[in-house]
Formats: structure tokens, C-alpha cells, sequence
């Protein structure tokens, strides 16, 4: 299977970041400009929580708060799993599995600079995991 790391997928990506004063909408707009699911949550140069499109959903309009008042601080998860970018994207699946979420940042020095989502999966990993299927079915198939 391809181990890509972390690093090399994030390596072209713009960082989006907003802070925690951010108003939800001007988030979710900032969000729709760089067709991202999540934004991460910045005070100072350091990440302070992220803010989710699923978070969005549950927590303002779910809860019919205004998005227009609500900033960020009040609605983000704060500290965040994070990972450092050269481990594999592997490892970044196996956290967002294990934590049932789809978004991990990727801090390196105490900074963050950028993020992973489970959207990453429909690269070569993929592809690596259907072959591997394939194969595993076709053994089958001659040992049967």
C-alpha cells in the first residue's frame, strides 16, 4: 500500500485559518471560497480549536443560534488531535476512525500548517485498497 505522509498531500495546500472572534457565517463563507470542511481556530499563531462543517450543523443550526452573532470560540472544538506531518497518512485514518471525526490538523513546531480530512482517502491509498481486495478475492477464487 502507498504510504504517503502527511507532508506531501498538505505540501500545495493555502492554510485557512480564522480566529476565534470569527463570526460563524464569515466562517462558513471562508470555508466555501477554499471548498474546505473545516476551518482550524488561531490565536497568536497557535491553534486553539477547529471549527467543522458538521459543527455547523449541530451546534448553530441545530441549535437555531444565530451565525451571524455566534463567533467561533463559542462553537469549535477545542484542542484538537493534531498530527505532525511527516507521519503517514495511515496514521491520520486510524485517528479519524478511532475518533470518529473527519479532519486533523497538521501542527509541526507548536504551529499549525494545514489539515487532513478524510477526503485524502480517495487518493492512491484508495486505489492501493481496492487492488489489495481484488487480489485477496482472486487468491480466493484459485485456493477454492
Amino acid at each position: 500500500m502507498t504510504q504517503r505522509t502527511i507532508r506531501t498531500i498538505i505540501a500545495d495546500r493555502e492554510l485557512v485559518t480564522a480566529a476565534a472572534t470569527t463570526t460563524v457565517s464569515a466562517a462558513a463563507r471562508l470555508m466555501r471560497e477554499h471548498h474546505v470542511g473545516a476551518v482550524m481556530v488561531v490565536e497568536d499563531g497557535k491553534l486553539v480549536g477547529v471549527f467543522t462543517e458538521r459543527d455547523a450543523l449541530f451546534r448553530i443550526v441545530a441549535e437555531e443560534r444565530d451565525g451571524q452573532t455566534t463567533q467561533l470560540a463559542a462553537v469549535m472544538t477545542r484542542n484538537p488531535q493534531t498530527i505532525h506531518p511527516d507521519k503517514p497518512f495511515a496514521h491520520a485514518l486510524q485517528m479519524m476512525y478511532g475518533g470518529s471525526f473527519r479532519h486533523v490538523p497538521v501542527v509541526e513546531d507548536g504551529r499549525p500548517i494545514g489539515m487532513i480530512s478524510a477526503r485524502d482517502a480517495l487518493g492512491p491509498e484508495l486505489e492501493s485498497f481496492v487492488y489489495e481486495l481484488l487480489r485477496q478475492e482472486q487468491i480466493g477464487d484459485i485456493l477454492a
